[in-house]
């Protein structure tokens, strides 16, 4: 079954895109999974939260990060996504390794090979078969 992810920057709407298009797959009679990134687990959200939200996450070095998004996103991958597709749903994810590959990799100025062989060890063979990338003005996101 298809995986199909959803990349962009903050607030462009990334979110919102995977709820419609799980809804309309629904509607159709097709079973959706929609997932976010990183979370989508239990760790997966405790990852987040620390991330997002930990009064330390000022101090993390880039590299911690990187493996922080590559930990949600393996724990993920195996504990929901991988059944998910078992069982014929279409799986839906805001976000995946794309945003790892731009935040990480160039924003953050981490070595672009270890970024991808990172990525390619975290998601083993779950490979999206569609990506839509959401290219919308910062001022207007």
């Amino acid at each position: 079954m298809p995986l199909i992810t959803f990349e962009g920057s903050e607030g462009c709407g990334k979110s919102t895109q995977v709820k419609r298009l799980a809804s309309r797959l629904e509607k159709c009679g097709i079973a959706a999974a929609p997932f976010r990134e990183p979370g989508g687990t239990a760790i997966g959200e405790a990852i987040r939260h620390l991330l997002q939200h930990s009064e330390e996450n000022h101090a993390m070095t880039p590299e911690t990060e990187l493996l922080l998004f590559e930990a949600s996103r393996s724990q993920l991958v195996r504990e929901k996504i991988q059944p998910a597709m078992q069982r014929g749903e279409w799986v839906i994810c805001d976000r995946f390794f794309d945003s790892t590959t731009v935040y990480q990799g160039a924003a953050r100025h981490l070595d672009r090979g270890l970024v991808k062989k990172l990525n390619a060890f975290a998601i083993g063979d779950c490979i999206p078969d569609l990506t839509f990338v959401l290219d919308i003005d910062r001022t207007i996101a």
